[in-house]
């Protein structure tokens, strides 16, 4: 198997994300991270860089720099795809610079800060012809694969209601007046956009809504609260949905929910059965059908169907999380950089799943601002 060279830009000492995108990426092996501009400070790039056991020469100073000195590169030696695990404000200019250059991108979520800039960057990616992943790392677990195929195979019936919640409790104080790194960055308006806790994570609640039912947000009602006193951004979101065909349902995102820690849930009922997901026990999902009996599904187990097994990689009741999903989206990503076929129908979300979220975020802003009902 052919390893893809990739570039990382972000992800410096001191971030979250950044680590995870490495240990995922590596997890198959389907990558070589050979270069990077892992901060605006060159000192940390150095530091994370040795850390990593990268050539000095292929670390830089700038991202631009990056882009320009990798393209220059013979093609056998240069960097083939770009990770960028930065704060959102940077994600539209350097995705789109980094098309432009000819490289494939796998961009952590929101894709932007904007409407116009996601669909600016879905439109750089397909000028280019490249391959663009966003990471929704969530679609990557078994259980939620195993989720949309019983939604797609009828199980569920008509599906009537929905309901999709984000709880944290780490923002409950206002961490970012210490100096808390992910706070800051997180609650600045200036680098995570006009959205706080709905950009952060009620993205990806609104993606595993869409991915798992098949049925795409119509029109919404929110109302996006500043809880924690002096905060600029939204900390504590509720969503009412109207979805197409006429179902409805609700999404929660909040940050302030004292002793949560990354309570990501989904419920869908239908008119013949119902099912639940929890992230925090990613290796279940409940499913009830038309007598009324409550089944728990396992991954890796025979009660699973083949999508769900594809996406599985160890035994029964050897569990699964975070990091297995994450490598699952990167896996994927590799295929399809490499010109390979793929066993699933949606292997990986993309630019269209990116505007989608973009435009969700617009969406309940307005609606939170006006007091009115908007399309999603």
């Amino acid at each position: 198997m052919k390893r893809i060279r990739i570039g990382m830009i972000g992800g410096g000492q001191g971030a979250f994300i950044g680590a995870v995108h490495r240990r995922a990426m590596r997890l198959d092996g389907g990558f070589d991270l050979v270069a990077g501009c892992f901060s605006r400070d060159p000192a940390n790039t150095r530091e994370t860089g040795a850390a990593l056991g990268l050539a000095p020469a292929r670390l830089y100073a700038t991202w631009e720099e990056m882009l320009a000195r990798e393209a220059a590169l013979p093609p056998g030696e240069r960097i083939e795809a770009v990770c960028i695990v930065t704060p959102n404000h940077l994600h539209a200019p350097q995705a789109i610079a980094a098309l432009a250059a000819g490289f494939h991108v796998a961009i952590d979520k929101p894709l932007a800060t904007s409407v116009p800039e996601a669909e600016a960057i879905a439109a750089a990616a397909a000028r280019a012809g490249r391959v663009l992943a966003l990471t929704h790392n969530y679609s990557g677990s078994p259980m939620v694969r195993e989720a949309r195929e019983l939604v797609r195979a009828g199980a569920l019936g008509e599906i009537r209601k929905v309901y999709a919640e984000y709880l944290q409790g780490w923002l409950s104080e206002p961490l970012e007046a210490a100096g808390q790194k992910q706070a800051a960055w997180r609650t600045d308006p200036a680098q995570a956009g006009p959205a706080g806790a709905l950009g952060d994570i009620g993205t990806h609640a609104h993606h595993l809504l869409e991915h798992v039912t098949g049925l795409r947000v119509a029109r919404l009602f929110a109302r996006l609260e500043r809880v924690v006193p002096g905060r600029a951004l939204d900390d504590d979101d509720m969503v009412l949905l109207e979805l197409e065909g006429g179902s409805s349902g609700a999404l929660c995102a909040s940050q302030v929910c004292f002793g949560r820690e990354n309570g990501l849930r989904l419920r869908v009922f239908g008119t013949r059965g119902a099912l639940e997901w929890d992230q925090e026990h990613p290796n279940e999902l409940r499913f009830t059908d038309t007598s009324g009996a409550a089944r728990t599904l396992r991954a890796a187990t025979g009660a699973t169907g083949e999508a769900s097994r594809s996406l599985t990689r160890l035994p029964p009741g050897h569990p699964e999380g975070y990091l297995e999903s994450f490598a699952n989206i990167y896996s994927a990503f590799a295929r399809a950089v490499r010109g390979e076929g793929d066993p699933l129908d949606a292997p990986f979300p993309g630019a269209a799943e990116g505007v989608r979220g973009a435009r969700f975020i617009a969406a309940a802003l307005e609606s939170s601002r006006t007091g009115r009902w908007t399309e999603g």
